[in-house]
């Protein structure tokens, strides 16, 4: 599915994307942006300078602290300094007006970064937001990776809330985008056997 270049998705893939969130609560897609936004955040990404990439945290606020045994990738926060960014950042400002208006989540904005995993680094199973604790209500990834293989590593995989049942793993290809409910879904990145960019994003809530 390629949609046009325009900075909306439309009201059958919002329909879409709220009927699973609703359902299940998490959605993989696949091919659902356009081809050239696409690749042109693929090359942004491989374009960054090593001094521009800074290592992950864990945590929020005052309690953010870098601890590589537990995860050791890189992050560079998108800000909408260039047209490629704006594009992406209207593009997902409207998948959260289109879920508010569906499934009420009270979305107040957007936050997002792009994510290196160089070979062996990993992010152990983690959740990305305590339950009260957090403004983070939707957690999204967009994969950037051309001719990725299952022998190259770097799977996502989604846990059950429950117990260790494993809902999903995901191949990180080019065009896909995972979305999930950040309190309700322990998650991992298994250890990349070479360099695998994605962008990871969270839709928030209005915190006081």
């Amino acid at each position: 599915m390629n949609h046009s270049q325009n900075s909306e998705f439309s009201d059958v893939l919002l329909d879409q994307i709220a009927d699973q969130l609703s359902d299940n609560g998490y959605l993989i897609l696949k091919d659902i942006l356009d081809q050239q936004l696409l690749q042109g955040l693929r090359l942004q990404a491989h374009a960054l300078a090593d001094q521009q990439w800074k290592n992950a945290g864990i945590g929020r606020a005052n309690n953010h602290q870098i601890d590589l045994q537990v995860r050791s990738d890189k992050i560079h926060w998108i800000t909408g300094n260039d047209q490629l960014e704006t594009n992406y950042l209207a593009l997902m400002n409207s998948l959260r007006i289109g879920l508010n208006r569906r499934l009420y989540l009270g979305l107040h904005d957007y936050e997002c970064h792009f994510s290196l995993y160089r070979k062996d680094m990993f992010y152990k199973k983690h959740i990305d937001a305590l339950k009260g604790k957090s403004n983070r209500i939707l957690s999204s990834v967009l994969y950037l990776n051309e001719g990725w293989s299952k022998t190259d590593g770097g799977e996502l995989l989604i846990h059950s809330e429950t117990d260790s049942h494993i809902l999903a793993r995901v191949t990180p290809n080019l065009g896909t985008l995972v979305m999930f409910l950040s309190e309700q879904f322990p998650h991992q990145v298994l250890p990349a056997q070479k360099a695998r960019y994605s962008i990871a994003g969270w839709f928030r809530e209005a915190r006081d």
